[in-house]
């Protein structure tokens, strides 16, 4: 199962390149700029923009700390039906 700090690891490294799609089955990827997400004829349950998220930290554990972030995406996940942990 994906966590919240896994995701905003993978967004802090899409910044530029790309957005974070997470899946019903707890994987996350990163996805082109403008794409679906979808993958094997799966839909994402969210979809993340790196830069919006994670491009105002100026390092990665200020994203990983950040209490409204963290709880923004998980808060996206659970309205999605996704159980959701914080992680390390």
């Amino acid at each position: 199962m994906v966590t919240t700090r896994d995701i905003i690891r993978k967004l802090w490294d899409a910044q530029g390149y790309g957005n974070v799609a997470v899946y019903s089955d707890g994987t996350a990827l990163q996805v082109a700029p403008g794409d679906t997400g979808e993958a094997g004829g799966k839909q994402p349950v969210a979809l993340f923009k790196a830069i919006p998220l994670v491009g105002k930290f100026p390092m990665l554990d200020h994203a990983l700390g950040d209490a409204e972030l963290l709880d923004g995406i998980e808060q996206t996940l659970r309205e999605q039906g996704m159980a959701i942990e914080r992680g390390v």
